[in-house]
C-alpha cells in the first residue's frame, strides 16, 4: 500500500505587504491599454491642476517672501534680502502681534462656542421634533447667504446710529456704541457674525453622522438604564470620532482662513487685525511690498501645515488598514 502524496502547504509570504502587492500586480495586468491609458490621464489631469494653482503658487510665496520685491518690473528686479522680512515682521511690525492674537482668539471662540453650540442643535433636531425642517434650514441659511448680504443684516444690528442692538439695549446719545468702530468691543461684534454662520455649517455636519448612529447602541443603553446625557456621551459621541476630527480641522481652517468680514468692516485694522488681511493689505494695497506680504502668508502657511499634517497622516493610516 503506497502513501497519498500530501501538497506540501503554501510558501509564507515574504512581507506583509507581498500579497497586496501581488493582488494589485494581478489587478494591473486584467487592464487593457486603453484602461490604463484613460487611468493614466484621470490621475495625470488632477494632479497637474493641483500642482499648478496649489502648490506652484505655494513654493512661488515662499521664494518671494526672501525677497524685497514690490511687485513692479521683471524678475530681474528681485533682490534677495534673506530672512530680514522675518525679522522686520516679528520685531517691527505691531500689526502682526495683534493678528495673532485675534487669530487665537477667533479660534478658541469657534472651538468653545460655536462648535459646541452648533453640536447642541443638530442633538436637538435629530430627535424629530415637530417643524424641525425650518429650525434646520434657518439655522444653516446664513451659511448660504452671500457675504454682501450677511454684512448689511450686520450693519443694521451693529449700527451706532440707527442699528438694532443699541435700541435694545436702550442706549441713547452718547452713550451709543459704535460696535465696528471701536477697537475694544468690534472684534467680539465680527466674532458673533462671525459664529452665526460657523454653527449652521457645524450643525449640518454633526446632524448627518447623528443620523448614521446605530439605533440599537442608543436603544441598549437605555436598556441598561442610561440617562440622555449619559448615552451621547458615553455611547454616541465616541462613534462621531471621524466627524470630530473633521470639524476639528475645518475650525482650525475658517480660524486661519477668516478675512471677509473684517475686510468688510475696515479692511482689518483698528482692532481688527487678521494675518489673512495683513496679506492682502501689504501685497495689493497701496504699499505693494509683495516680499513682505509673502512672509505673513508663508507664516500663515506654516501654521495651517501644524494642524493639517497631522490630520492628512491619520486618513493615510486609515486607508492602509
Amino acid at each position: 500500500m503506497t502513501a497519498t502524496p500530501v501538497a506540501p502547504p503554501p510558501a509564507p509570504a515574504a512581507g506583509g505587504g507581498a500579497r497586496p502587492r501581488r493582488r494589485r500586480r494581478t489587478r494591473l495586468q486584467l487592464l487593457t491599454t486603453t484602461d490604463r491609458v484613460v487611468l493614466a490621464v484621470m490621475v495625470a489631469v488632477p494632479a497637474l491642476i493641483v500642482l499648478c494653482i496649489v502648490w506652484l503658487p505655494t513654493l512661488g510665496t515662499v521664494l518671494l517672501s526672501f525677497t524685497g520685491w514690490n511687485g513692479i518690473g521683471g524678475l530681474d528686479r528681485v533682490n534677495f534680502v534673506g530672512t530680514d522680512n522675518y525679522e522686520a515682521i516679528t520685531t517691527s511690525y505691531p500689526p502682526f502681534w495683534t493678528a495673532i492674537r485675534n487669530n487665537v482668539l477667533w479660534l478658541a471662540v469657534f472651538f468653545l462656542v460655536a462648535t459646541p453650540l452648533g453640536m447642541f442643535l443638530a442633538v436637538l433636531l435629530d430627535r424629530d421634533l415637530k417643524g424641525s425642517w425650518f429650525y434646520r434650514s434657518s439655522i444653516y441659511l446664513p451659511v448660504v447667504l452671500s457675504l454682501a448680504l450677511a454684512g448689511f443684516i450686520w450693519q443694521l444690528i451693529y449700527s451706532r446710529d440707527q442699528g438694532l442692538l443699541n435700541v435694545v439695549l436702550g442706549l441713547e446719545g452718547s452713550d451709543r456704541v459704535d460696535w465696528y468702530g471701536d477697537p475694544s468691543v468690534n472684534i467680539w461684534a465680527v466674532l458673533v457674525a462671525a459664529s452665526w454662520r460657523h454653527v449652521g455649517y457645524i450643525m449640518l455636519l454633526y446632524l448627518a453622522g447623528l443620523k448614521s448612529v446605530d439605533l440599537a447602541l442608543k436603544e441598549a443603553a437605555a436598556m441598561d438604564g442610561a440617562s440622555e446625557t449619559r448615552t451621547f456621551f458615553s455611547v454616541v459621541f465616541p462613534t462621531l470620532a471621524p466627524i470630530n476630527v473633521v470639524v476639528l480641522v475645518i475650525t482650525v481652517i475658517e480660524s486661519l482662513r477668516a478675512f471677509d468680514l473684517v475686510w468688510v468692516v475696515n479692511k482689518g485694522r483698528n482692532g481688527l487685525e487678521l494675518l489673512s488681511a495683513l496679506v492682502t493689505a501689504n501685497i495689493v494695497g497701496e504699499a505693494s511690498l509683495v516680499g513682505f506680504g509673502s512672509a505673513i502668508a508663508t507664516i500663515l502657511f506654516a501654521i495651517a501645515m501644524v494642524f493639517v499634517v497631522p490630520y492628512l497622516g491619520s486618513i493615510l493610516r486609515e486607508e492602509r488598514r
